[in-house]
């Protein structure tokens, strides 16, 4: 099978070594398993920022160089009309080759390809959608177009979409679909945390103001000064980090909250395992990767109710669903558990029990159902 990926997430080829985005490279090794052939369409630069970059397994990929594209600011937008042409020329010379093609979405690149990939209507086709798919409000109209091309089954043949959750009266093309961090053979035994001593917090991801990492420090400080001994990790970086940074030594929390920046993945896990809450206050997710992990590890997640958290959290019976974003009444719903063992014990148990239903055994059972 020639098997062909369209992302945005760029191709970085270091020491001769093809690179990406670690969490899309840990998935995309479990799609290449049992397949011939691989091609990869996708920029092979980036400038948005630092990226954690992570090795593909298989060293016989193929990559289709393509410009990378923006819609944010006019040059941007002047410089993609100008590479359009380019890119959907590549993206269908690409189509001709694949037996199966896989869209990551969304994003520019990807669109580009939704809209080529109608003149193939009797190609094998499938996309992860890893965003919100049940919300529309204040996505951007590009998000919301993907979504539209990809539920007509109209312009969209031989298509499975695959999204996080299971959301009503979608097209029959619409198929709710998961992800996974951790093998069944990491299943041990949920660590009984003690409350009487300090109370660890965590924040796991980009330090980026959507994530609102500032409100999860403000919940740390904020069940600090209620009495409480708090020790918090934020693990991540980003464009917020220096402002955090200030932040912490403007209201002298240095020994209660540190700023780790990105490390590696087994230290995340690490970290979660001895914590008693992840603070994640995203704005937005798909499935939001940083609070199934916690929940593997029976560190129980504050997180908003957005796309289908409420679902993961069975509506506040397997963490706390944020329906504000006041620290100090976010610090009161932990200061209820803290002083509740019990009841804080059966959320970490049904944290646990729940998240561990999805391992990378079941997930990649499931990708190879699709192809």
């Amino acid at each position: 099978m020639n098997f062909l990926v369209v992302t945005f997430a760029p191709s970085i080829l270091k020491q001769n070594i093809l690179n990406s985005y670690g969490p899309y490279v840990k998935e995309m090794d479990l799609w290449f398993e049992g397949v011939d052939h691989v091609r990869i369409c996708s920029p092979t630069k980036y400038s948005l920022g630092n990226l954690l970059l992570t090795a593909f397994r298989r060293t016989d990929l193929e990559v289709v160089e393509l410009p990378e594209v923006s819609l944010v600011g006019f040059r941007n937008r002047i410089r993609t009309i100008f590479y359009t042409p380019l890119i959907m020329v590549r993206l269908f010379k690409s189509f001709l080759w694949a037996d199966h093609i896989h869209f990551r979405s969304p994003g520019n690149i990807t669109l580009l390809g939704l809209l080529v990939q109608i003149v193939f209507p009797f190609k094998k086709k499938t996309a992860k959608y890893a965003g919100n798919w049940g919300e529309n409000k204040g996505q951007p109209w590009s998000y919301r177009f993907q979504k539209w091309i990809l539920s007509n089954t109209f312009l969209t043949r031989n298509m499975r979409v695959l999204v996080y959750g299971d959301w009503p009266g979608q097209t029959n093309n619409v198929l709710p679909f998961f992800t996974a961090s951790y093998s069944e053979n990491e299943i041990i035994p949920v660590k009984q945390r003690e409350l009487s001593g300090v109370i660890r917090l965590v924040f796991v991801g980009a330090l980026m103001k959507s994530k609102n990492p500032l409100v999860a420090i403000q919940v740390a400080e904020s069940l600090w000064r209620k009495g409480f001994s708090v020790q918090m990790e934020i693990l991540g970086d980003g464009a917020e980090r220096s402002a955090l940074e200030k932040y912490i030594d403007e209201k002298g929390l240095q020994r209660i909250v540190f700023v780790r920046g990105n490390v590696q993945s087994h230290e995340v896990k690490a970290v979660l395992q001895e914590s008693h809450f992840l603070v994640f206050l995203s704005n937005s997710e798909g499935w939001p990767k940083a609070v199934a992990e916690a929940m593997f590890w029976g560190c129980v997640p504050l997180t908003k109710p957005v796309s289908c958290v409420p679902w993961m959290l069975q509506n506040g019976k397997r963490g706390i669903l944020a329906n504000t974003m006041d620290a100090d009444l976010l610090a009161s719903e932990l200061q209820a558990l803290c002083i509740s063992p019990a009841r804080y014990n059966a959320m970490s148990e049904e944290a646990a029990r729940w998240s561990r239903n999805y391992t990378l055994e079941k997930f990649q059972k499931a990708i190879q159902s699709q192809l």
